[in-house]
């Protein structure tokens, strides 16, 4: 479990951080996360709640991203 507890508190700091500057690059979120934490989907839904709070992602050379890295989840045909 020790594991979650580390993704939850590397994502905490994130938000905290890209809200506090107004931004983060797609390398800090990266280098942020315990490798493997998070699966594609959990990785785009991080990215997209960092931009709906407010936080704008760049790519390394400072640019802003038009799509979100990762793969959003799958529709829910129920």
């Amino acid at each position: 479990m020790r594991h979650g507890s580390e993704s939850h508190e590397a994502r905490k700091a994130l938000f905290q951080l890209g809200i506090r500057r107004g931004h983060l690059t797609v390398a800090e979120i990266d280098h942020a996360l315990p490798s493997g934490s998070l699966s594609p989907a959990e990785r785009w839904l991080l990215f997209y709640s960092l931009r709906a709070a407010g936080v704008e992602i760049r790519d390394d050379r400072g640019a802003s991203l038009d799509e979100l890295p990762g793969e959003p989840p799958a529709p829910d045909h129920a």
